[in-house]
């Protein structure tokens, strides 16, 4: 089944809720990354939840998020949009450990424990939105439920997970957004906490066959849910020959002619999806002519 999300909302309205299943998704960004099982686990749980934010955007709008942390795995980036398209990579993709003490990979130790969340909005207006909050656990989907309470002051509950099968592929990845509506009563807060707390793991629901609808049954109640609409997901990178093409030309005649002379080619490689752009001499020197025209 290909990777789609749903949008909803529970509990006669108080309640907004997103859940997907993103399987297909990382294991496409694990592919081109080429990340270890930790990494995989890292990258794909901010992919899960970048997808459900970029659901929350409408038409044009985009935004990139950034989970940098103080562990040996480095920055992670990934971009999302309204339209189900995200792509994001990790620095340093071969990063791997023992499973930690409750016999899991060890997200928080890949990423580290100090460190920034931030979000940046492209709304179509002259200014971006910008958010940013401190890393509290590394582990990603908590630190995406201190972002939502502390930047956007919406009390959320964010789950995300990736189970990596021993040959490094994705066996199965989802997650889900919870938030809570202003006038929401405490008693819908206490069912919701109380179902939390009982629920199994959103990766081992995903391996065992649950769609996103049924995801929000379980943490939700499947009497309390309506389901809005549903949207697919997939990793998609936007760069292009085109486009690397256009960043050489605007680089001016000289700095090309150098290109030319010292390496006679130019190589261009896209951190998301590590396409290869190669560029021979007649390539530049083309380039050269037509910016002259």
């Amino acid at each position: 089944m290909s990777d789609y999300l749903v949008r909803a909302i529970a509990f006669d309205g108080q309640v907004r809720a997103y859940a997907v299943q993103s399987t297909q998704t990382v294991e496409e960004a694990r592919r081109r990354q080429d990340t270890w099982a930790t990494t995989s686990a890292a990258l794909g749980r901010t992919l899960t939840i970048s997808s459900m934010m970029g659901a929350m955007l409408k038409g044009d709008e985009k935004m990139t998020i950034k989970v940098e942390g103080d562990g040996p795995a480095g920055a992670i980036i990934a971009d999302a949009n309204a339209k189900g398209e995200v792509r994001g990579y990790i620095k340093n993709p071969h990063v791997d450990f023992e499973l930690n003490d409750q016999g899991k990979l060890d997200v928080s130790r890949a990423v580290g424990t100090s460190g920034t969340l931030s979000i940046v909005k492209d709304l179509g207006m002259r200014d971006h939105f910008t958010g940013q909050v401190p890393l509290i656990s590394g582990e990603i989907s908590e630190d995406f439920t201190y972002y939502f309470a502390n930047s956007e002051q919406v009390p959320s509950a964010v789950g995300a997970g990736v189970l990596v099968d021993t040959d490094y592929s994705i066996l199965a990845s989802g997650g889900f957004i919870i938030q809570m509506m202003p006038g929401a009563d405490d008693e819908t807060t206490s069912e919701i906490e109380k179902r939390l707390s009982e629920m199994p793991a959103i990766s081992s629901l995903v391996r065992d066959g649950k769609s996103p609808e049924e995801i929000l049954h379980v943490v939700l109640g499947e009497e309390n849910v309506k389901v809005l609409d549903t949207l697919p997901v997939e990793f998609k990178c936007h760069c292009s020959r085109e486009r690397v093409e256009t960043a050489i030309a605007s680089l001016g005649d000289e700095e090309i002619q150098r290109m030319i002379d010292e390496d006679q080619g130019a190589e261009a490689k896209c951190h998301f999806c590590n396409e290869d752009y190669q560029f021979n001499v007649d390539d530049l020197e083309e380039l050269q002519s037509n910016d002259a025209k």
